[in-house]
């Protein structure tokens, strides 16, 4: 497994553990009206240790020849970028389409809920990149080999 399947397993499995402390975050808020501070924390510190234990799986070689990224890898790589930019266009305006059909024409929509929607865009776009440069790669970890 190459340095750009590994980044792609992390940022799948970080954007995932991101969308569910977010998802409970905004229910609570939204819904119950509440903050629960202790469990975010706890969310918080998950968090921070996935990304370490990432960073130490990523930077880590597994031979000394091991290069850092070929042709295939950088091509890989532009397709992914280019469907994460695809999705990003078309989640914008379902966003507000989702916006407009849930509240009407004349409906009112506070401010900081722009930003967490944005926020939740950004994130679904990082997924589908992740997912897109291990589609490519077959999900498998013998770098595309059959």
């Amino acid at each position: 497994m190459n340095r750009t399947q590994k980044t792609a397993w992390s940022l799948l499995i970080e954007t995932l553990v991101f969308l569910g402390f977010f998802s409970v975050l905004f229910y609570e808020i939204t819904v119950l009206k509440k903050l629960f501070i202790t469990i975010h924390w706890i969310w918080a510190l998950l968090f921070f240790v996935l990304v370490a234990g990432f960073f130490i799986f990523i930077f880590k070689k597994q031979s000394p020849r091991e290069v850092l990224s070929d042709e295939r890898d950088i091509l890989i790589q532009t397709r992914a970028m280019m469907t994460a930019f695809i999705s990003a266009w078309l989640l914008l305006p379902a966003g507000c389409l989702v916006l407009r059909f849930a509240l009407g024409i004349t409906g009112a929509i506070e401010i900081w809920l722009l930003s967490l929607i944005i926020f939740f865009i950004l994130l679904i776009t990082m997924l589908v990149y992740s997912v897109a440069i291990l589609a490519q790669y077959g999900w498998g970890g013998k770098d595309g080999e059959k």
